[in-house]
């Protein structure tokens, strides 16, 4: 497989057996961030549970301390004044039954976080085939389903981002944009490794952060010393 050239003056600066600090991994991803775009900065990481055990799942949310850099569009499923205070609060949809046909019969997708009230699940539940597949259902432990909708979508818009294991346990995480430089970057990182660390599940045992890299969106992968975060 041929590599661009920036791709591949970028591997020039890695040493790839090396495991980075962290500060020098977020380092070195600014200066692997060569796109003419904003790349995003991703964070991966390889945990020592079993995603297969209820007991052993590793799911949250975050709100970033300088947000994720992407703009986020809102939809919201609730009724009566929460609508007002929904729109009030930023959201870019609010409603009811109107949404819920509006993206069954014209397979609509103009958002990218979905919020529900507590009352509106029942409706909801009738798009977990469509929404559940994207990573769009709204869930509690993700801060999705709320009774305050205007604090879900305030919180939603200023960066939050959920946590979850995959199928080979591990989690993908942007933690925001090349433009940011080190030190938010660093703020960011520190912010959701430490919210996973709090996370571990009980039934985890043995070394919790199997393995950590970090990426920009065309850059290559820079292992992180994950014996250093906990």
């Amino acid at each position: 497989m041929k590599m661009g050239k920036k791709y591949s003056d970028s591997v020039k600066l890695l040493d790839k057996a090396k495991l980075y600090d962290a500060n020098e991994a977020i380092s070195l991803v600014c200066q692997t961030a060569k796109a003419k775009f904003d790349e995003t900065i991703e964070l991966h990481m390889r945990l020592g549970v079993d995603s297969r055990h209820a007991d052993q799942q590793v799911r949250g949310a975050i709100v970033l301390p300088n947000g994720t850099g992407k703009t986020v569009k809102v939809l919201v499923f609730t009724k009566g004044d929460k609508v007002q205070a929904a729109l009030d609060a930023g959201a870019d949809y609010a409603g009811a039954e109107e949404y819920v046909e509006k993206i069954q019969k014209e397979n609509w997708f103009d958002f990218d976080v979905v919020i529900a009230s507590p009352d509106m699940m029942g409706v909801v539940g009738r798009l977990g085939k469509i929404l559940g597949p994207k990573g769009l259902m709204p869930n509690p432990k993700a801060g999705t389903v709320s009774p305050d909708v205007a604090k879900a979508v305030k919180e939603a818009k200023a960066g939050k981002i959920e946590y979850r294991l995959d199928k080979t346990n591990i989690i993908h995480c942007p933690i925001g944009k090349a433009s940011f430089g080190p030190e938010k970057l660093q703020e960011n990182f520190d912010a959701l490794v430490g919210a996973v660390i709090k996370a571990r599940p009980a039934a985890a045992k043995g070394q919790y952060i199997k393995s950590c890299v970090i990426a920009s969106t065309m850059g290559p992968g820079i292992k992180v010393n994950y014996t250093k975060l906990g």
